[in-house]
C-alpha cells in the first residue's frame, strides 16, 4: 500500500495547484527534495542564468543554491556584499536576477501565499523585479486560510527564527507572538493574491516537513 501520508499531501498540492493557476501562477508538486531540485533546474532553464535568493531554511538546509551552482547558473551570494556600496550593488544584480529563489511562509488551500518579513528584502523580490521567481515550500507550510497563516508563521516560523537571529523578543523566549514592536522582525505581512504578470511566479510544493 501507498505511504498514505504521501498520497495525501500528492491529492492536496493537485487541488492546490489548480488553484495557483487560477490566480495567474504556476504549480508544481514533487514528492522528495530530490525531485525538487531537479523541477527548479528545470523551471531555471537552459544557458547561464543570474539566481539571487531570499532567507529560507527550506533552500538553506536541502541544497538548493549548491545544486544551482553545480548546474553552471551565477549564484549572487549576497552574503559576500559586506560595505553600504557593495550592498547597493547586491540589491540591483538581486532585482535584475534571471531567477529569485525563496520559500514561503504558509500557502492556503486557496492558493495564497504568505509571507512575514523584516526590511523586506525577502518579499520584495517576490512582488516586482526579476523575470522568475520560484517558490520552494514542504507541505508542512499549508494551512486553510490566510488568518490560519498568519498564526502559523507568528506560531512557528517567527519565534525559531528569532532565536537563530538572536533577536531580544518575547516570542523567542516564550514561542508565542506578543505583537512586539521593539527587535520585531516582524514589519511586513505580504499576502500575495495572484501574479500580476502571468506565470512569473511558479511554485514547488514538496512531499516532506522542509523549513520553519
Amino acid at each position: 500500500m501507498e505511504n498514505p501520508k504521501k498520497v495525501a499531501y500528492a491529492n492536496q498540492a493537485a487541488a492546490i495547484i489548480k488553484k495557483l493557476n487560477a490566480r495567474q501562477m504556476e504549480g508544481y508538486y514533487c514528492e522528495d527534495v530530490a525531485a525538487a531540485k531537479a523541477k527548479l533546474l528545470e523551471l531555471i532553464g537552459g544557458g547561464k542564468k543570474s539566481v539571487a535568493y531570499g532567507g529560507s531554511m527550506t533552500i538553506d538546509e536541502n541544497g538548493f543554491k549548491a545544486a544551482v551552482t553545480e548546474a553552471g547558473h551565477e549564484l549572487i551570494i549576497r552574503e559576500n556584499y559586506k560595505t553600504p556600496e557593495e550592498l547597493k550593488e547586491c540589491k540591483a544584480k538581486q532585482i535584475n536576477a534571471d531567477c529569485f529563489l525563496l520559500s514561503t511562509n504558509a500557502i492556503t488551500l486557496d492558493g495564497e501565499l504568505i509571507n512575514i518579513d523584516g526590511r523586506g528584502n525577502r518579499v520584495c523580490y517576490l512582488m516586482y523585479g526579476p523575470d522568475s521567481v520560484v517558490v520552494i515550500a514542504g507541505m508542512n507550510k499549508v494551512v486553510a486560510n490566510v488568518d490560519d497563516g498568519i498564526r502559523r508563521v507568528r506560531t512557528q516560523a517567527v519565534p525559531p527564527n528569532c532565536v537563530r537571529l538572536s533577536c531580544d523578543t518575547p516570542c523567542a523566549k516564550t514561542g508565542k507572538c506578543a505583537e512586539c514592536i521593539p527587535n520585531s522582525i516582524c514589519a511586513n505581512i505580504v499576502i500575495t493574491r495572484k501574479s500580476m504578470v502571468p506565470n512569473r511566479i511558479k511554485v514547488i510544493l514538496i512531499g516532506e516537513t522542509l523549513g520553519y
